[in-house]
């Protein structure tokens, strides 16, 4: 359950980060509509297996298929066909926990790498020995997707979101600003955390980060950032694309423009005096930013979200 609500909530997030809607989710059941999860909570679905058509206009680019912890091994001949025909169409196919077994079962997996929940590992090995097992809990591979469970699933979603939108990236650091906002530090203190609060980021970075949250209506050039953490306008632009491939200055518009966002979406504030909180020099300024970054004009966004 945790592994495909993980999944679609990727997708969804990533809808919700763009104006204009990026991708479209539709789920399946194997013999019926309705499925049970490993929870007993029911899943209503978009149809049975039998109703996925692969060949229409509109079918999906990729096809995952999500076991769980209960769910039986056994082969299911109409999913071996179906998947073998989403092979042959080069779609890219996946498997969330113990769902890359199907995949093996079709022959999809010979001579491939894939991850799958540590209780699976023996009987993959026992029954598809042509099959590579992964030390690693995800494995975003040419065709072929796999991730071992809740959390490598999303991580997964997010390698394959970077990889087929034009401004993944972009979009990735927006969905994990909304995903992983609860995160909880080692110290088990449940506090909100943000980019500056991951550890393992450099202290001068992670200043900097802190820096650009604190200062969002008056911008800090690149230059005074980089002094007010001691080092180089250089290295600054040096760390800022070693661990967060983007430039400082391309990093400071999208903590704005997000920011911007959710005022415009969450406010009745006027958007020039959003412009002015945002730090944008003047509202046409913004307006291009805006449309630039999430495809709408701000008022159409708007417009649009209260509809």
């Amino acid at each position: 359950m945790m592994a495909f609500t993980a999944a679609v909530d990727a997708l969804v997030t990533a809808n919700l980060v763009r104006t204009a809607p990026l991708f479209s989710v539709s789920s399946y059941g194997l013999n019926a509509a309705t499925v049970t999860s490993d929870l007993g909570i029911d899943i209503s679905t978009n149809g049975t297996l039998q109703q996925l058509q692969l060949d229409a206009v509109d079918a999906a680019d990729i096809l995952i298929v999500c076991g769980g912890f209960r769910c039986s091994l056994t082969e299911q001949p109409p999913l071996t066909a179906k998947l073998k025909i989403a092979a042959r169409q080069q779609k890219t196919l996946g498997g969330l926990w113990n769902g890359v077994i199907p995949l093996a079962q079709a022959g999809l997996l010979d001579n491939q790498c894939c991850a799958l929940h540590p209780d699976n590992h023996a009987y993959m090995r026992e029954h598809y020995g042509k099959v590579s097992i992964a030390e690693q809990a995800l494995v975003v591979d040419k065709q072929r997707v796999s991730s071992a469970g809740p959390s490598s699933t999303l991580e997964m979603m997010l390698m394959l979101i970077e990889q087929v939108q034009v401004q993944g990236k972009e979009t990735v650091r927006a969905i994990r600003e909304i995903l992983s906002c609860d995160q909880v530090p080692a110290s088990h203190q449940e506090n909100l955390t943000q980019s500056n609060d991951d550890l393992s980021l450099p202290d001068s970075l992670r200043n900097s980060l802190q820096l650009m949250r604190a200062n969002i209506e008056e911008p800090l050039s690149v230059e005074e950032l980089a002094s007010c953490v001691g080092i180089s306008r250089r290295r600054l632009e040096r760390l800022f694309q070693t661990h967060l491939e983007a430039t400082p200055s391309r990093y400071y518009l999208e903590l704005r423009i997000t920011q911007a966002r959710r005022l415009l979406l969450q406010t009745n504030n006027s958007v020039a005096n959003i412009a002015v909180a945002c730090g944008f020099l003047s509202s046409t300024h913004f307006s291009h930013c805006f449309k630039d970054y999430f495809g709408a004009s701000p008022s159409q966004a708007r417009q649009k979200h209260r509809t």
